[in-house]
């Protein structure tokens, strides 16, 4: 289970969160919904470490990672998959997992096998520069780059953006295999509302750093899209 309690950020008078507390549970994919510049992003980067909140706590199981920084989050099992992908574009498909076994703490040094399962383009380019890839082969190498660190929790940032149907599918299924399969808890946050409800278990709607909606996307009606989604 991962959890924020309260929390708070701002960036100098501008308050990005106001008193969030969300609870994300193990074996359930848990969507983060709302309009740009509500406060999703920075929940994200708070939630790994990235950006430090002013009041409240993180919890990852019983425990308070309120005070580790990113690299210590990371090595108790939460992996970052950023907006952007982030990829190294000056290093091949290969290096760019083996930054991702960094975060091990099994002392593992060698890319697990089960990522070129769920991904079987990275094997297929696993030489060639993350840079010459396209947008959704990159969003690809993102993940597994993540999972490459064996996390407990994984957060995904906008995985859909600019990538094309046939991978948007392939993101989903190999989501939902994660939570089923591996107990994983795993935090998205996503526009694509049709994404949500097919492979989405929860939800929570931001709007001006806080949360104004949360239950089931079986519970996602149209009501509750035209209140806190529709510009």
């Amino acid at each position: 289970m991962l959890a924020t309690h309260n929390i708070s950020f701002s960036y100098g008078m501008v308050q990005a969160l106001r008193d969030v507390t969300m609870r994300f549970a193990p074996g359930q994919v848990t969507c983060v919904i709302g309009r740009n510049g509500v406060g999703k992003t920075t929940l994200m980067r708070t939630l790994m470490g990235l950006s430090r909140h002013s009041a409240g706590s993180v919890n990852l199981g019983e425990r308070d990672v309120s005070k580790l920084a990113a690299n210590q989050r990371a090595k108790a099992g939460i992996a970052l998959v950023p907006q952007g992908r982030q990829i190294f574009p000056k290093l091949s498909v290969e290096e760019n997992l083996r930054v991702g076994l960094q975060a091990r703490t099994d002392g593992k040094r060698t890319i697990p096998d089960e990522i070129f399962e769920l991904f079987p383009v990275l094997k297929q380019m696993a030489k060639r520069n993350g840079g010459d890839l396209s947008g959704g082969q990159q969003q690809q190498l993102a993940i597994g780059r993540a999972l490459a660190g064996d996390p407990k929790v994984l957060l995904l940032d906008e995985p859909t953006e600019g990538i094309q149907p046939n991978v948007i599918q392939q993101i989903g299924h190999v989501l939902r295999m994660l939570v089923t399969e591996r107990g994983m808890t795993v935090v998205l946050v996503e526009q694509y509302l049709d994404f949500v409800k097919e492979f989405g278990h929860a939800f929570y709607v931001m709007n001006r750093g806080r949360v104004v909606a949360e239950g089931a996307t079986s519970g996602l009606t149209a009501e509750v899209v035209e209140e806190h989604l529709h510009v």
